[in-house]
């Protein structure tokens, strides 16, 4: 009968704080400038399609500029004010030099004013077994999975912290009121090895890992920035770090990672639910709306968040993670011996290739 009770008490907790019963919306967009990596499909689309809805300006990032353009159509026809602006910068962001360049860019655009809000979405897979890629794949990987979000931290933080807005130079009341914004996007398969994404996951724990360290180091200005705010070199307002992990999202870039996937990695992720880009993006943003840092877009996500908290801090109040945490770690005493057989039982009936 406990087991009951506390199965119930934990899902309505769990529907209580997707619903944002517990909080206030903690992501304020509109008249504001959000900067999206990867913004030209996807699930960056999907996210810049929702930005210009809430009335934002936007500015997406990528390499193709013919994809950026037909983007920057959908996001402006979308757009519910006409004075909203919408910009596209076509940038290769596994390069340091030009995340400074992508910034650069966008506060000249911006009248002088650095973003509100910068979102390291870019990324792509190439899953395969570990052994059978090559070391420029391997490298590749990180650069765009894991160097490209932390050089876009770098550039950010250096700005947020170190140049105060045009709004900060002018009187302290004039400061921004509501917090900046860094967020980056990693995957599900940060928590949890799969067969065929070791080309993949190390690079996204690597960016989580990350995250943890920057949101704990940014306390440091914030704190500075409330003991002494009418310091001209305080930070224009409070930052705020966050870490999105999606699961699998229908887009052009799923359908290039299905050319290299091991069938095992197929098996693997037999069942798994599948979001639009649309839908990732709308619980990507609901997450941010209630204040979330570590923010997963679907119930198996959530499942896979809540067994590998570790040091990361809990959403909202802690106790429905805490609680899930618990449930999670009797579900894997099943589900880890149940993927690791399966990988084991392929082996043995079809060797090493692929269907």
């Amino acid at each position: 009968m406990w087991v009951l009770t506390v199965v119930g008490i934990l899902t309505l907790m769990f529907a209580l704080d997707m619903t944002g019963f517990f909080s206030k919306n903690h992501l304020v967009v509109d008249g504001r400038t959000v900067v999206i990596t990867g913004g030209s499909q996807g699930m960056g689309r999907g996210l810049a399609k929702l930005f210009s809805k809430r009335g934002a300006n936007v500015v997406i990032v990528a390499r193709g500029e013919e994809n950026l353009i037909k983007t920057l159509n959908d996001i402006k026809a979308v757009a519910i004010r006409p004075d909203q602006k919408i910009h596209y910068i076509s940038a290769d962001v596994t390069k340091p030099e030009e995340n400074s360049r992508i910034l650069a860019e966008v506060q000249a655009w911006n009248d002088g004013r650095a973003p509100d809000i910068v979102w390291a979405n870019a990324g792509s897979s190439v899953p395969g077994l570990f052994a059978d890629t090559s070391i420029e794949t391997l490298r590749s990987q990180m650069d765009i999975n894991y160097w490209a979000a932390a050089y876009l931290a770098h550039v950010t933080l250096n700005m947020w912290t170190r140049t105060p807005s045009a709004a900060a130079t002018t009187t302290t009341a004039a400061k921004p009121t509501s917090p900046r914004h860094f967020i980056m996007t990693s995957s599900s398969a940060a928590f949890v090895g799969v067969a065929g994404y070791g080309t993949y996951s190390p690079a996204k724990a690597a960016m989580r890992s990350l995250a943890d360290n920057l949101r704990s180091e940014v306390n440091l200005y914030n704190g500075a920035r409330q003991h002494q705010p009418s310091s001209p070199t305080a930070p224009a307002a409070d930052i705020k770090i966050h870490i999105v992990c999606p699961g699998t999202i229908l887009s052009e870039g799923h359908a290039r990672e299905d050319a290299t996937k091991h069938e095992i990695t197929r098996i693997l992720e037999a069942g798994d639910p599948r979001q639009t880009e649309d839908e990732v993006a709308a619980a990507a943003v609901s997450g941010l709306d209630r204040g979330h840092y570590l923010i997963t877009t679907q119930f198996l996500g959530h499942a896979m968040r809540a067994s590998s908290l570790q040091g990361s801090p809990r959403n909202g109040w802690g106790v429905v993670d805490t609680l899930f945490s618990w449930v999670t770690s009797v579900a894997w005493l099943f589900i880890g011996p149940d993927m690791e057989g399966k990988v084991f039982k392929y082996g043995k009936q079809h060797g090493l290739a692929s269907k």
